[in-house]
């Protein structure tokens, strides 16, 4: 069984590398249109090609800075002069951002809100529309495990992921009645950019050793990749998922204490 995008256009933030590059991939190689938003022209074009050496459908990138309402606004708007329509939106932007509560100033917060929240708001708010007309959509919000289960230290990040849970309930009931469709895949221990940095970072062993340890933490005794992870999103933008809405799914080999 085959995930079949053919025809759709699929909006992705953060898409120029780690998880939203491998789903931007994913997507374009089932025959979506895809659409990739980041911050760096250079680092999208750089994604773009490696995206368009598989896909079916047409590939463009859009730079943007998410935390901005401006620029997602433009954004949108290149979007739609590019295809004409949106159909899924995938809110992959984001980083751990974490540390002890009391030196968390409001400026942390509030980036970390505009980043992680606000983005999500403000790209699925100009799609909305278009999908409820077309009585079809597809809403996957990307957040991590520590959305349902947070732990002493995580905040602003797990703050910030549990308000985008709360997000994806209210709208998955707002949009069934359109059949669009809206839910959230939880990342426990997924390979991305970010812990290549935090290697480059500790100075210790090889990456794969580095990544060796970080798996003895994971019940499936592993780190899983970002295309196991984009292999879940795209069946979830698919119809194959037709009757699945309001769902928080945790993509993470059972990292997660809460299902």
């Amino acid at each position: 069984m085959e995930a079949n995008l053919n025809g759709r256009v699929a909006v992705i933030t953060g898409g120029s590398k780690g998880i939203g590059r491998a789903i931007a991939a994913r997507m374009a190689q089932s025959g979506a249109d895809v659409a990739m938003l980041a911050r760096s022209p250079e680092t999208l074009e750089e994604a773009r090609l490696i995206v368009s050496k598989t896909a079916k459908g047409r590939v463009h990138v859009f730079p943007c800075d998410v935390k901005k309402a401006e620029d997602i606004a433009a954004a949108y708007s290149d979007v739609m002069k590019t295809f004409g329509r949106v159909d899924v939106v995938v809110n992959n932007a984001g980083v751990s951002q974490t540390g002890p509560f009391a030196s968390i100033s409001d400026e942390i917060w509030q980036a970390d809100l505009d980043l992680k929240l606000f983005a999500a708001i403000r790209l699925t708010r100009l799609a909305w529309p278009q999908m409820i007309e077309r009585r079809w959509g597809r809403v996957i919000n990307v957040l991590n495990i520590g959305a349902k289960a947070p732990k002493a230290g995580s905040a602003p990040t797990s703050v910030s992921r549990a308000a985008g849970m709360a997000l994806t309930k209210v709208l998955a009931g707002e949009g069934a009645p359109y059949n669009v469709l809206v839910n959230s895949l939880h990342v426990g221990l997924i390979e991305s950019d970010q812990w290549v940095r935090k290697h480059s970072q500790s100075g210790h062993g090889s990456y794969e050793e580095f990544l060796s340890k970080l798996g003895e933490n994971v019940p499936l005794g592993r780190v899983g990749t970002a295309e196991e992870f984009a292999n879940v999103a795209c069946f979830m933008a698919s119809d194959l998922a037709s009757y699945v809405t309001g769902t928080s799914l945790n993509v993470d080999g059972n990292m997660s204490p809460v299902m």
